[in-house]
């Protein structure tokens, strides 16, 4: 499909082809397989442009390229082409390097989440069959009294030993890679049981880049900056920016003080956040919408937008805003609510700002019923994708990907409806809805509406086990003011169907996050499952 072109919804068939209508394709500086040729053609192209800023300090794209043609080169000299490195790191530009470096060595990148327990880390690490795992030094200490570690695993710690031992082996040709080998191994976040890694390769991961760069089109003068941890599937995002020519500013994580202050001193253009991240800069005792005046759009996402808190953005300051609907399993994004669709909504259209966008001109997607047929507009469904970004499947899981992919379309488990524009809802995860006295319940939908009360600042609805109801609605909640329990209760039942109202309340002075920024929903039912 060009760019330009909009397919009307075939609803004979019940899936949509509707798609973004008016993309502009940004144009490739050059045609790229692999992620390593991205950075090179950058490398070549402009030598001196600035590729990564990190602590005030800038690295060209000449020098970075340089780096990882030597770490790669290394890697090359150890194990065997397939084999599995992982990273243990906060933020830093030795991940970034990294990320390049191991595919370019034919090996697959393995990056852990850095807020795992160290028994969580060590079932990966078996898991993926990792040899070699490069870290932060405090992150690997209590990890390395793992009796589940492999003997053999070489451990490079990312302090003075990463440079040792980038000097201390020898560095070999470069193997050829395939678009179709693996790049990464990125594990699920483990919501529906123990986590799976879902394989990306070249191929699926460029194809990503080239959606997201449909959805938020990259200029090659932009500052973009990464709050998220890099090992989140998020990072396709630095690599968009590289590709395009684009500055990276990387922060090691999060924090308020410090993306103010990176948006005032290096003028960034670009950045995605969560929507508590959102929420804590509008806060910050600091803020000022002069700080934001370099900002072009900034890309949310990540776990649901409270419409209060979007509208105050939009309200506050003058940023662009979009947003998109993806996984890890897609590799990055597949649908996307653009800046024009927020300007609607601010100006006619509220009711898109619930909305994810619509399709990617190269993607399809379709909803399926409980019965496995296909849905018509307004009608709630999984979420199946069909497109070259989808994973290849699941790490040594081949029952579990055959579940996943089932005739080229990836089953995501969120369920969702499209309106008759096309336009994508996510109703919830297939795990999130709540089955109470017989009747399914969207947490979404009942979080929504808590969000409208003036004194919530931010909520999760999760089902607990409950004799007489199978399972109970439950509410955890962040509050900004005093507010009771028939108060709440009150409010809900003005929105929703008796059943839907929740039954128990439980106030926290915060709300658990996981490593993508989202609510821990499964903290919580463990927490409350047990409390309870």
């Amino acid at each position: 499909m060009l760019a330009g072109e909009h397919l009307q919804s075939d609803n004979r068939s019940g899936s949509s082809i509707n798609k973004l209508s008016e993309v502009s394709v940004p144009a490739l500086t050059a045609p790229c397989d692999t992620l390593q040729q991205l950075l090179a053609i950058q490398a070549e192209r402009q030598p001196d442009g600035v590729a990564l800023w990190w602590h005030g300090k800038a690295t060209t794209y000449a020098s970075m390229n340089n780096r990882v043609l030597a770490l790669a080169a290394r890697l090359a000299g150890t194990g065997a082409v397939g084999d599995r490195v992982a990273v243990l790191a906060w933020n830093c530009p030795e991940f970034i390097e990294l990320i390049y470096a191991v595919p370019a060595s034919g090996r697959v990148l393995v990056p852990l989440n850095a807020r795992l327990a160290p028994a969580e880390l060590a079932y990966q690490l078996q898991s993926a069959g990792v040899t070699t795992l490069f870290g932060d030094p405090e992150l690997l200490q209590p990890l390395l009294g793992q009796q589940e570690l492999a003997a053999d695993m070489a451990v490079i710690d990312l302090g003075a030993g990463y440079q040792r031992w980038l000097e201390s082996g020898p560095a070999v040709e470069l193997p050829r890679t395939d678009p179709t080998d693996p790049v990464w191994i990125l594990y699920t976040s483990g919501s529906t049981g123990r986590p799976k890694g879902a394989v990306l390769t070249h191929e699926s991961f460029m194809a990503g880049l080239r959606s997201a760069a449909l959805g938020r089109p990259v200029e090659a003068t932009d500052k973009y900056l990464y709050p998220f941890p890099l090992f989140h599937v998020a990072a396709h995002n630095v690599l968009l920016q590289h590709q395009y020519g684009a500055a990276v500013v990387l922060v090691r994580s999060f924090d308020a003080a410090t993306t103010l202050a990176a948006c005032r001193e290096l003028r960034v253009t670009t950045m995605s956040l969560a929507p508590t991240m959102i929420a804590m800069l509008l806060d910050h005792p600091d803020f000022s919408p002069a700080d934001l005046q370099s900002v072009r759009t900034i890309g949310y996402g990540a776990s649901a937008m409270p419409q209060t808190l979007l509208r105050r953005l939009l309200a506050e300051t003058g940023v662009g805003l979009c947003q998109s609907y993806g996984m890890t399993e897609l590799s990055g994004s597949a649908a996307f609510l653009t800046v024009a669709d927020h300007r609607l909504a601010a100006d006619t259209r509220a009711e898109l700002l619930q909305s994810v966008g619509k399709p990617l001109p190269t993607v399809e997607i379709r909803l399926l019923d409980e019965n496995g047929r296909l849905c018509e507009a307004g009608e709630s469904g999984e979420i199946l994708v069909k497109g070259r970004q989808c994973m290849k499947g699941y790490w040594n899981r081949p029952e579990d990907t055959a579940r996943a992919i089932v005739d080229g379309w990836l089953h995501t488990g969120d369920i969702g409806r499209f309106d008759a524009e096309g336009y994508l809802y996510i109703v919830d995860r297939k795990k999130d809805m709540i089955i109470s006295g017989g009747e399914n319940v969207a947490s979404r939908e009942v979080e929504e509406v808590l969000r409208r009360h003036p004194a919530v600042r931010d909520c999760a609805v999760i089902g607990l086990p409950d004799q007489q109801w199978g399972e109970s609605i439950c509410v955890v909640l962040q509050l900004d003011a005093e507010a009771s329990d028939g108060e709440l209760s009150e409010h809900c039942r003005r929105f929703l169907a008796p059943y839907k109202t929740p039954r128990r309340w439980i106030r926290v002075a915060s709300l658990p996050l996981n490593a993508s920024g989202k609510i821990d929903k499964p903290a919580l039912r463990r927490a409350h499952s047990i409390a309870g």
